[in-house]
């Protein structure tokens, strides 16, 4: 218990889907008023055809706070991955921590089922039995799934208990699926005759036959019965609409949240089976059911919801995002209507931009260091050039309950809504998620959470990679422009920001001063102690020029020791070149080398207008520097006779 309140995670998909959005909304009302809080962990998308697949978004359920919850609920039919429930169920019994699944049968958790085979057994004898069919024809699933041959198994004993001999023309394989039900209408209306009723494993496929044969000219019913199975809201939208059987989420709703109660109570697990309800409907030829629910109007909104116009935004958001400059002007291109209560963490790594953080490799169990970036409740704090990443945690785990943000997360667990979780992921890796603090269960924010997910995904990570991008670039234009033995600028460079001066306006008609700086005895250094030596010598006179010169001088290596500095403005070159000998003779007192680094300087003085021309500059600097180097080669000669 924290805060007073008892955390409860919910693993699910889809959380805008009609039959989820029911579920929750009932769920979360039972729950609160026993002192309950809902965390939701959600993917958007099925990872069920390739559960091993690297599913980025899978990382969502990573994020549950174990330590901290008093149950998870687990929707095994919506996220359809054995795998990935598993590994939840694992790591909870790990912690302590109390599982129910719905709509899945695993071992050592509480578990709660639709009695499918009864439902779909009072559809068949219902067919049969009632309407005294003679010539059915199933349409299942897919081969060997489980739900799919358990529904012919009932098929079979209906028929076989009303003496009607199977045959294996009586079944088609549908795959739960509309466009596989194509192939099969074609192939029943081929027949001599239409089978009198055609039964199918779900309403989806129920209503693409019956679709496809009123198309043809057939009657529903009349020429054929047709029933589904599942009891989903479209079957009451269908002309005519579909008998089926309802396994009705209000009832799984309830059932969990009676199972949450009575598991906190005497902590043992609970195998639990709820009964289906049948719906005899029109196309059976029954009379017209119909139910108008909050479902109905929710799977309109949801499906209104889904307009170019949230595109437009979205994609104007991410796109802002992308082509940033600094992370503040990306946390503000967040703000817009469509991005109201939610709440971005990270991975602080990913802000790197030394490296790129979506193809550099990683460990498998990658500890990431979450860091809260961007909070729509104090959106303001992005505006301010104050603003800076959250300094790092000595106490941080990663879930959605870390040190840095858990007051926060907290704080939003305590309102009446539940608090709804997406993976933030790009490239494929995972790199931290979104938190949806609604004040509301309206289903039209809950669908558009898929898509602020995605923008805000791709928006984090197209500039992460921008960033990278023009480290990499800044690093190639220093390697083009700058001399890697010296750092000083090179012929090109030099040219390339000697151009850029000379276009100032501040700076023409004032003083410039060429500084000519050549190493002593270079050819006595390699000869003697190798070409390593001599380079570390031109790299030591290179620094002594760079740092006896002002900061905004360009010093250059034009090649072998030939080094010079071009200062713009007033400056003294007899300090300069003092300096640079101070600076050359400390070195050679500290530095135990078996030689010294010495160097001639030589400088000319004049104004830059446009009579000036560095090279002649340049040229005469270089005579004085010689003039230098001459004197001091004689001064030794002359010691040393």
């Amino acid at each position: 218990m924290i805060n007073k309140r008892k955390l409860i995670a919910l693993c699910t998909s889809r959380v805008y889907d009609p039959l989820v959005h029911n579920l929750v909304v009932r769920l979360n009302n039972r729950l609160k008023s026993e002192g309950f809080s809902m965390l939701i962990f959600a993917i958007n998308s099925d990872i069920f055809w390739e559960e091993d697949r690297p599913a980025a978004e899978k990382y969502v359920f990573d994020l549950i706070p174990y330590d901290d919850v008093e149950c998870i609920v687990i929707m095994d039919e919506k996220i359809k991955s054995h795998n990935v429930v598993n590994r939840i169920i694992s790591k909870a019994n790990s912690h302590e921590v109390p599982v129910i699944v719905a709509d899945g049968q695993y071992d050592n958790v509480s578990c709660i089922n639709f009695d499918y085979e009864r439902g779909f057994e009072d559809v068949v004898r219902h067919v049969i039995e009632h309407h005294k069919v003679k010539n059915p024809h199933m349409v299942a699933g897919q081969p060997g799934n489980d739900f799919s041959e358990k529904r012919i198994a009932v098929f079979k004993k209906v028929l076989s208990e009303n003496n009607i001999t199977f045959t294996d023309d009586m079944l088609s394989y549908g795959y739960f699926w509309a466009n596989p039900c194509h192939e099969i209408a074609q192939e029943l209306m081929e027949r001599e005759s239409l089978p009198d009723a055609i039964i199918c494993a779900n309403d989806i496929m129920a209503i693409t036959i019956c679709d496809i044969l009123l198309e043809a000219g057939y009657k529903v019913p009349g020429d054929t019965i047709i029933t589904g199975f599942d009891g989903y809201d479209e079957i009451y939208f269908t002309s005519p609409k579909i008998t089926s059987s309802s396994c009705n989420v209000i009832y799984m709703a309830d059932t969990i949240a009676d199972t949450i109660l009575l598991t906190s109570e005497d902590q043992k697990t609970h195998n639990i089976i709820i009964p289906p309800v049948f719906i005899p409907n029109e196309s059976c030829g029954c009379p017209v059911y119909s139910e108008h629910r909050q479902a109905l109007r929710d799977l309109f909104n949801e499906s209104f919801i889904r307009h170019n116009d949230d595109n437009r935004i979205l994609q104007q958001v991410s796109s802002a995002m992308q082509t940033s400059n600094t992370i503040n002007e990306l946390l503000s291109n967040i703000d817009c209507y469509k991005t109201e209560n939610l709440l971005c963490v990270i991975d602080r790594e990913c802000l790197d931009s030394t490296g790129n953080y979506f193809t550099r490799d990683f460990e498998p169990d990658h500890d990431r260091e979450l860091v809260l970036i961007y909070d729509s409740d104090n959106k303001e704090q992005y505006q301010s050039n104050d603003f800076a990443i959250p300094k790092p945690s000595h106490n941080h785990k990663e879930n959605v309950l870390s040190e840095p943000f858990r007051d926060r997360i907290l704080e939003l667990a305590e309102g009446e809504y539940p608090l709804i979780f997406n993976a933030l992921d790009f490239m494929n890796r995972p790199f931290g998620f979104i938190c949806y603090y609604y004040n509301h269960y309206f289903i039209t924010d809950y669908s558009n959470t898929v898509n602020i997910t995605n923008f805000i995904s791709i928006g984090f990570g197209g500039f992460i990679n921008l960033q990278y991008q023009l480290t990499l670039i800044n690093k190639m234009d220093e390697m083009y422009r700058h001399d890697p033995l010296t750092t000083l600028y090179n012929r090109i460079g030099f040219q390339n920001a000697f151009r850029r001066h000379c276009r100032r306006s501040d700076l023409f008609n004032k003083k410039i001063t060429v500084i000519m700086s050549d190493l002593d005895g270079l050819k006595f250094i390699n000869d003697n102690f190798g070409h390593a030596e001599g380079d570390s010598a031109i790299a030591t006179a290179a620094s002594a020029l760079d740092k006896s010169t002002p900061d905004s001088a360009l010093c250059v290596r034009f090649g072998g020791d030939e080094l010079f500095s071009v200062i713009f403005g007033e400056c003294d070159p007899e300090l300069i070149i003092k300096n640079i000998e101070d600076y050359l003779s400390q070195y050679n007192d500290s530095s135990g080398k078996p030689y010294k680094v010495l160097s001639s300087c030589g400088y000319i003085s004049t104004i830059l207008d446009y009579n000036f021309n560095i090279t002649q500059a340049l040229k005469e600097a270089d005579e004085k520097m010689y003039i230098i180097k001459k004197r001091r080669k004689d001064k030794m000669s002359y010691m040393n006779m």
